[in-house]
């Protein structure tokens, strides 16, 4: 007398698998966190690279001289453009000369003095009147994105004791990513 196996069927009907191909739910886990994971990577390297390619940068607003607009604790992608390339209502950033903070706000005029300088009058959106002196430029900073509260994570990761986790933590995603599983 021959016994034959009734297949375990699914709730669409489909037999499940058993024995060597079946996966485990930790296994399905980990392949979708190191794709995920890797996916991460991936976006962090095109990132880099266009921030080198597009010559774009990161700025903090400490303050809220922009506010309502850019408030306190926003972080806003910027792009280094020459001073031709100015027009009013750019939110720009300006050097405002050694030892100093450079600032954010947005230009009220835009005058050629020669040279390729422009001279800039630049207003916080909060204050009420414009900057005290105009800035001479040949290239600002001007803002093209911004996110409101986003400066205090990266400020708050950008601490040592903060990298130091997440460069463990990331070697030991790397460790357990290579390290040999057994064959079933």
């Amino acid at each position: 007398m021959s016994t034959t196996a009734i297949p375990a069927l699914d709730h669409e009907g489909e037999p499940v698998p058993t024995g060597p191909h079946r996966r485990s739910v930790l296994s399905r886990i980990e392949d979708g966190a190191l794709t995920l994971l890797a996916l991460l990577g991936v976006v962090c390297i095109i990132a880099t690279i266009a921030a080198f390619a597009l010559n774009l940068s990161l700025i903090m607003f400490k303050t809220g001289s922009m506010s309502p607009t850019i408030p306190t604790g926003s972080l806003a992608v910027v792009r280094q453009i020459p001073a031709s390339d100015i027009k009013v209502d750019d939110v720009t950033t300006v050097s405002r000369g050694e030892g100093q903070l450079p600032v954010t706000h947005r230009v009220v005029s835009v005058t050629p003095i020669g040279g390729g300088s422009y001279s800039i009058e630049m207003k916080g959106d909060a204050n009420d009147s414009p900057d005290a002196r105009p800035y001479e430029v040949t290239e600002v900073k001007k803002v093209l994105w911004h996110a409101p509260g986003l400066a205090y994570a990266v400020s708050a990761v950008s601490q040592p004791e903060y990298m130091a986790a997440i460069t463990v933590v990331a070697s030991l995603l790397v460790v357990w990513a290579f390290w040999p599983r057994k064959q079933q």
